[in-house]
């Protein structure tokens, strides 16, 4: 109601800086000028309110637990992970939303191998649910003598993190592989110095989830059963299934064919999302974290359907 009174209020200002550019004669442009900012404003703030009506799903409200892991190139995938890092988190920023990396596995020679991250904020799943998919890029690689051309990819995957206070499922320890070992990644000297990091397997499903966030394993374990309970819960719902002895063994492959949206930096620049048809030229734009465009296509697109 607060926002709806605003653009009200924004209206009225811009009526009032109109008539005055009437009035003023050859003087209009200053007030014309005032009119065409708040012109500006209000268009955004529509769009935002726009976008917040499609977010009714069960989860939007939720954060979100955001994974990104390498798939077919070898190290330019895994450098295309962390240039995707990077454009996500710049992403987060701009939304003034809070983050943690709660998991992260480096390549051996460059890049990033896989992370998972807590995202917190409002509306985090449900404006980012649907930049779940593979990412492709083709560039000239930095890591070939010869600079060839190079096709790389890497898979984001979007769950709502299910707290206790909305949903949990009973999981039987029997089906659970729990390993322990010594962090890696970004976490300061003592995360090398014991096994503190967390990994829990659901054997009959495949999943897997782990923590390296914290020095204690036992906030590790917790941090890694809510993910791994997190996803659970989200492969049940996207299954239709009610048990979880009903899941079976999940295999993804992250390579050509599978794509949602292409990122070419050579022969010429373009960010092509393959299900919407939005592209842009301006790539540097878009990997500095402006993906509002693409994301509110998704949604609006989901609307449609």
């Amino acid at each position: 109601m607060a926002d709806y009174e605003d653009n009200l209020a924004l209206c009225d200002d811009i009526k009032v800086y109109i008539e005055l550019a009437e009035e003023l004669g050859d003087d209009y442009e200053e007030p014309l000028n005032e009119a065409k900012t708040l012109l500006a404003t209000l268009k955004s703030k529509v769009d935002t309110l726009e976008i917040k009506s499609m977010l009714s799903g069960k989860y939007d409200t939720f954060n979100a637990l955001f994974s990104l892991n390498s798939g077919a190139g070898g190290t330019d995938a895994q450098d295309w992970t962390q240039i995707l890092f990077r454009m996500y988190t710049r992403y987060f920023d701009s939304k003034k939303w809070d983050y943690a990396v709660l998991d992260e596995t480096l390549g051996e020679e460059a890049g990033i191998k896989s992370v998972t991250i807590r995202v917190t904020g409002e509306f985090v799943y449900g404006l980012l649910k649907h930049e779940t998919g593979i990412h492709r890029l083709v560039r000239l690689s930095p890591f070939n003598a010869n600079s060839k051309r190079q096709t790389s990819f890497a898979s984001v995957d979007v769950m709502p993190e299910i707290n206790k206070d909305f949903g949990d499922i009973e999981v039987d320890p029997k089906d659970l592989k729990v390993d322990t070992f010594r962090a890696s990644g970004a976490g300061g000297q003592h995360v090398n110095k014991t096994d503190s990091a967390v990994r829990i397997t659901h054997l009959p499903t495949g999943l897997v989830a782990q923590s390296q966030n914290s020095r204690s394993q036992i906030d590790n374990r917790e941090t890694a059963l809510t993910i791994l309970k997190s996803r659970l819960i989200h492969l049940l719902e996207e299954e239709h299934k009610s048990d979880i002895k009903e899941l079976r063994g999940i295999t993804r492959d992250i390579s050509w064919g599978n794509q949602i949206r292409s990122y070419v930096y050579h022969p010429y620049k373009l960010v092509k999302d393959l299900r919407t048809q939005v592209e842009r030229t301006d790539l540097q734009t878009v990997m500095d974290g402006d993906l509002d465009e693409y994301i509110n296509a998704s949604l609006r697109q989901t609307l449609k359907k």
